[in-house]
């Protein structure tokens, strides 16, 4: 009997690419137009930019990399070494594009609370240290599972293979050299604790707090302004400008907050059910797992697009690109127009 029934394994497998493959197909063109905007104006070579393209290639990885993330739960046929790379190298993907997120919000954070100490701020100082500090440490930590802290035994199997017998699973996994790989195997439950909630889970609610913060002191400044306009124009009543100031300052905390439902929730939801479910370790269903963790990761992975593609700096040229192929379309169109005439 081998590890997995191949026609479960085909049907989930299948699954797993018809979700993953149009998203993650998305999030890869989205990343290279904004990269492409950055890298062909030269207005934006500067540090702040060098950081969210930093981000932008963590993306573009983790887009690569999605459709390989659901697969990390379900019970495969592979070596110990196969395995490891299976499950590591989306897992530091994941962890350098958290990284890479907080360096952003906490460089654009400095500049708007304490812009005089902006310029001197130790990630502009020594910009090639803070990338290798955004990609370096989720290299090693991702790698532990590698250097011994995994459940990988001889003995205990942790019931991998469906019917549960060591004897069977010695003798059909082990053929080649293959054995039957799954993420419990590969990470213990110390590793995933720690993870969670020493790694993944701070750093959202780091993001979330210099998010709220900033929209606070937005909404101090607003009123700042207001105070003057109203003592310029020697007046009490609200004029036609502070109700635009305030209109768009409401569209900005809405558009915040539907992102952040949008983007973070999806994800949260899928992490904590995935923790419930260690906790209890009981068996749960793989479409559901294949559900939760293309949306959760998916939606989290639209969190840079989104900061991107709201820059017109970074989208200018894919405008440019798309301006003169209508210009070439209705000039086509007009000379076929008048030589049907």
């Amino acid at each position: 009997m081998d590890c997995n029934d191949s026609r479960s394994f085909l049907s989930e497998e299948q699954l797993i690419y018809a979700i993953t493959v149009p998203l993650s197909t998305s999030i890869i063109l989205a990343n290279v137009v904004i990269i492409l905007g950055i890298a062909w104006n030269r207005q934006l070579h500067n540090t702040p930019n060098y950081f969210f393209l930093s981000l932008l290639v963590a993306d573009l990885c983790t887009g690569v990399a999605l459709p390989f993330i659901p697969l990390m739960g379900l019970n495969r046929e592979l070596s110990f070494s196969s395995c490891m790379v299976a499950h590591i190298f989306p897992n530091f993907l994941f962890l350098a594009f958290l990284l890479n997120l907080v360096m952003v919000h906490y460089e654009r954070y400095i500049c708007i609370v304490d812009p005089l100490h902006y310029n001197n701020l130790w990630m502009h100082r020594s910009c090639p240290l803070a990338l290798l500090a955004a990609w370096l440490p989720p290299l090693l930590y991702a790698s532990l599972p590698s250097f011994g802290w995994n459940n990988w035994t001889g003995s205990d199997w942790n019931g991998c293979c469906e019917n549960g017998q060591k004897a069977a699973a010695l003798t059909n996994c082990s053929t080649n050299g293959t054995m039957c790989c799954s993420y419990r195997r590969v990470f213990s439950n110390a590793f995933i604790f720690l993870e969670v909630y020493g790694l993944v889970l701070p750093a959202i609610l780091t993001i979330a707090a210099m998010t709220g913060r900033v929209l606070l002191i937005t909404r101090g400044q607003l009123r700042d302004i207001c105070r003057l306009h109203r003592s310029v124009e020697r007046g009490n009543a609200t004029s036609e400008q502070e109700h635009r100031l305030n209109l768009r300052y409401t569209r900005c905390v809405v558009a915040v907050s539907l992102t952040f439902l949008a983007c973070w929730v999806p994800y949260l939801i899928y992490m904590h059910v995935c923790i419930v479910f260690l906790i209890s370790d009981t068996k749960w269903s793989s479409t559901t797992h294949i559900v939760l963790s293309c949306t959760g990761i998916g939606s989290m992975a639209v969190v840079p697009l989104v900061l991107g593609l709201a820059n017109r700096q970074y989208t200018e040229p894919a405008h440019k690109i798309l301006q003169k192929l209508r210009d070439r379309w209705g000039r086509g169109t007009q000379g076929l127009e008048e030589v049907a005439v």
